[in-house]
């Protein structure tokens, strides 16, 4: 089986399974995702969801958080962790947003990298989930699957497994692929040493249990 062969194998398979997966962070607006996956580093998005309601009660929109001081959103923010980095860059964030974008978010990937707070992967999440655009968002779960499942070989930095993935993943499946990567990251195949290989419905064509994987 080629990785390509995989690769449509287990996109067919995890639709089945979660039809419905979509972004797990809750958001009303094109900004709020920007300022929920800042502070999703190294947080639940669960807790996140909690969070920003407080957030966005006091600042309801992108020139009411722009005008903010940092310490102020870091009041807020504190329960995700590392809440001074990740409040310094929402704010400037938001500025920016304010002063140069009239209160919207940059429409292409490159415009959004040189945002404060954004890498590759918040990019690729906005770029799928906003603008319907082929994203591929290499987050812990999408990293740690993919080299279980091999669909990549060994490759643990975000930046090389996208690029591998963008080989093998059709460009109009990769946002719904990723997502639906979270949803069996958290239930089955979890950060455990010893997965729930038993309930998995990749269980025969993983490469924990095949060795014909091109």
């Amino acid at each position: 089986m080629t990785k390509e062969e995989l690769a449509l194998e287990v996109i067919a398979r995890l639709k089945k399974e979660y039809p419905d997966a979509g972004c797990t962070l809750d958001y009303d607006q094109a900004w709020k995702l920007l300022v929920s996956v800042r502070l999703a580093a190294q947080c639940t998005d669960a807790r996140v969801n909690v969070v920003v309601e407080e957030l966005y009660a006091k600042y309801p929109d992108v020139a009411s958080l722009a005008a903010a001081e940092p310490e102020e959103i870091e009041e807020i923010v504190r329960p995700c962790g590392l809440g001074r980095s990740k409040a310094r860059d929402i704010s400037a964030c938001m500025r920016i947003l304010h002063e140069q974008y009239d209160d919207n978010i940059p429409t292409t990937f490159e415009a959004l990298l040189k945002l404060p707070g954004v890498g590759r992967k918040s990019a690729n999440l906005i770029m799928g989930d906003v603008f319907g655009k082929p994203a591929i968002v290499t987050d812990t779960h999408c990293i740690r699957l993919c080299n279980r499942i091999g669909l990549v070989d060994g490759i643990k930095e975000p930046k090389k497994v996208e690029m591998a993935l963008w080989k093998i993943i059709p460009p109009e499946e990769g946002s719904d692929f990723c997502h639906r990567l979270v949803y069996h990251g958290r239930e089955v195949c979890t950060a455990r040493t010893k997965p729930y290989c038993d309930r998995c419905c990749l269980e025969d064509i993983c490469a924990k249990n095949i060795s014909d994987v091109r």
